[in-house]
């Protein structure tokens, strides 16, 4: 579907641009700075749009795999949802879910998709794949299920071991530590 490929492609580009922006804003402005609030600004402002035009196209065609879409098409409708509001998330989940089952979408990104959800419900993730910054700027594991036990489920679902995953974000994933700083955290750190 070349005309939903066109769609999907900008969305993808407006999805990322700011996003992959943030981390050079912050090392060379700080996260205080006008340039960080207006980088911050225009991902509102595309995320709301986004999630707009990817809504109307799940309604219509249901969640469109590769091969209908390509690989950044298909990216790109994970990604709004992802990015969405917590209602948006909780709407488009088992549709996300039917798509894995149909070989329309990746386990590893429903995996995503799954740790963010319940962890916005209150909830522990599963696969870990959900960081955040304590109050120091240092990054940490978010709350999660059975941390013995989530490498096999991470494993299960593609996703590469959570040491690997954890020196991207320049920590190292330890498990007495994230026992520690999720029974020491304070009720108001936010997710990242």
């Amino acid at each position: 579907n070349k005309p939903l490929v066109k769609i999907l492609d900008t969305i993808m580009m407006t999805d990322q641009k700011y996003r992959v922006a943030m981390d050079k804003i912050e090392k060379e402005h700080g996260r205080e700075s006008k340039e960080w609030k207006e980088n911050i600004e225009q991902i509102v402002y595309y995320d709301s749009v986004n999630v707009i035009k990817v809504t109307a196209i799940l309604d219509k065609y249901g969640w469109l795999g590769a091969d209908e879409v390509g690989s950044e098409g298909n990216q790109a409708l994970f990604l709004v949802i992802q990015h969405a509001d917590i209602e948006v998330q909780q709407k488009y989940l088992p549709v996300m879910r039917e798509a894995v089952k149909n070989k329309k979408a990746n386990s590893s990104a429903l995996a995503l998709l799954e740790d963010r959800v319940a962890l916005r419900m209150g909830g522990k993730q599963i696969y870990g794949s959900q960081i955040e910054r304590d109050e120091e700027g240092k990054f940490h594991v978010s709350a999660l299920e059975d941390p013995e036990n989530v490498d096999k489920r991470r494993a299960e679902v593609g996703l590469p071991p959570l040491s690997e995953y954890t020196r991207n974000w320049n920590f190292d994933w330890d498990i007495a530590a994230h026992k520690k700083y999720i029974n020491n955290k304070k009720p108001d750190t936010k997710n990242k």
